[in-house]
């Protein structure tokens, strides 16, 4: 089985995009890999790079998304990556490609083998979280759970300064109700934190739980892309990293912790008006994530359809 041929590509029109691509995602990983050997951290920016698991050589290729057609000699390169294969030359005769030459495709046999899981996994994801209501009363109060009784506990990030100091911290999670929906942030509650949320999330649950308020649902969007590897374009790989960038900024100013001396003011969601801004952000990253969720799912539609 081979995948249907969409879109052929000539060198001329996909390598800027590439290089675009590269360029794009350099502005973000290269000071990161600068800081990494410096042996420094960055309590915001070092997140994507080092939460996830895409590294910034991986994020710097792009991709066509599967069943686009790659020629020139340029697309040689791809026959050394995986997932990717040459036409046969009844595709190249159907495509209107003269003979020789190189012209790639994505191995949609082989990535179909290799990310079955992965692709029955992302729609069930993608799509239910896309169908429930928003919940937009959480007021990012994951981030002060998990430093909870930090004199019992410790900090995460213990070279930040808690911006209420720990009893006020303390304080902010006794006074609201929790109502986080996403595991992968009650993961890292406190032992005394947990039973406090109303609800218990756990991986089983996950794909009953996300809503599409969440950030941290609307930030895994980055990590469904790049699982889907090269069936996903670059372009929305990077819109969905770009997105990821900005959620986890505000994640960070409505936390626990002093962000001042690193240029970021606080949303003080302990007051009317920090929640107010908190809210109103959050609905804002609801909406761009909703058009990417349905991009991403639309992407590997044809994939998941040719599974067995």
């Amino acid at each position: 089985m081979h995948s249907s041929v969409s879109t052929v590509l000539t060198q001329d029109e996909w390598l800027p995009r590439a290089e675009a691509h590269a360029r794009r995602a350099a502005g973000f990983s290269e000071p990161f890999v600068a800081r990494r050997n410096a042996r420094k951290k960055h309590p915001v920016e070092d997140f994507l790079f080092t939460y996830y698991t895409h590294k910034p050589a991986q994020l710097a290729r792009w991709h066509p998304g599967a069943g686009v057609v790659l020629s020139g000699e340029a697309a040689a390169e791809r026959l050394g990556w995986k997932n990717y294969r040459a036409l046969t030359d009844a595709e190249r005769e159907a495509s209107g490609l003269t003979a020789g030459g190189t012209a790639v495709v994505l191995d949609a046999e082989g990535y179909l083998r290799e990310r079955e899981e992965t692709l029955r996994f992302c729609p069930l994801i993608l799509r239910g979280t896309a169908q429930r209501p928003g919940q937009f009363g959480c007021f990012g109060l994951h981030e002060w759970a998990m430093v909870y009784h930090s004199e019992k506990f410790g900090i995460r990030h213990e070279y930040l300064p808690l911006r209420l100091g720990a009893e006020g911290t303390d304080r902010v999670v006794e006074e609201h109700r929790i109502r986080c929906t996403h595991f992968d942030a009650f993961r890292f509650y406190t032992p005394d934190a947990a039973p406090r949320n109303e609800f218990q999330p756990t991986r089983e649950t996950q794909r009953t739980l996300e809503q599409p308020g969440c950030l941290h649902a609307n930030m895994d969007l980055y990590k469904w892309a790049y699982k889907l590897g090269p069936a996903v374009p670059g372009e929305l790989l990077m819109d969905c990293f770009e997105l990821a960038w900005r959620v986890r900024e505000m994640d960070m100013q409505a936390s626990p912790y002093d962000l001042s001396g690193w240029g970021y003011a606080p949303i003080a969601i302990e007051t009317p008006a920090g929640k107010a801004e908190y809210v109103e952000k959050q609905r804002q990253f609801a909406a761009e994530a909703a058009v990417l969720r349905e991009r991403l799912a639309t992407a590997i539609e044809p994939l998941v359809a040719a599974l067995p």
